[in-house]
């Protein structure tokens, strides 16, 4: 598929659409998947066969049988975004990777289990039950991050405050 054309014939910039708090989104082609993180971890997972790939904003561990909104949780979100991207390939057999960002400890004062931690380890667990492998992490410090997901090359970048650009 061919990147959309400007007048002057250079190719367009790619599309974004901004992952809210809890939500999650997939795309394909040429588009870019963005969340702002703390002490969530932005699940990204990844076709590179199928340039098809999707991101979850996860805020909590465990639903606790409430599992909307789906991405808010890690223990829906792996299976809500699976679900979605499977609809997108249709008859097309996935092979998704994923890469997790974010888990920071944002507050000092803090004690016990840090919920980005614990967010970390939820989606590691669930990410091992659906038989998907972790190619790639960021995850932890003490500070926020922004992440975009590049759909057409599967390439992440991440964004801090004091920080250069990494990829992922």
């Amino acid at each position: 598929m061919s990147l959309p054309e400007t007048c002057s014939g250079t190719p367009a910039p790619a599309a974004t659409t901004t992952v809210p708090i809890g939500g999650l989104a997939t795309a394909r082609g040429s588009w870019r998947l963005r969340t702002f993180l703390g002490s969530c971890v932005g699940l990204a997972l990844y076709d590179r066969r199928l340039q098809l790939g999707g991101l979850a904003h996860v805020v909590l561990p465990d639903s606790s049988g409430n599992g909307s909104p789906p991405g808010k949780y890690a223990d829906t979100a792996v299976v809500a975004l699976v679900a979605e991207l499977a609809a997108s390939a249709g008859s097309q057999t996935l092979r998704l990777t994923a890469r997790l960002v974010g888990g920071a400890k944002m507050f000092a004062f803090q004690s016990g289990p840090a919920v980005g931690d614990q967010n970390v380890e939820a989606l590691e667990k669930f990410l091992k039950l659906a038989d998907i492998p972790i190619i790639a992490r960021d995850c932890g410090g003490s500070h926020g991050r922004r992440m975009t997901l590049d759909i057409s090359s599967g390439q992440i970048t991440i964004e801090s405050v004091g920080n250069a650009p990494k990829q992922l």
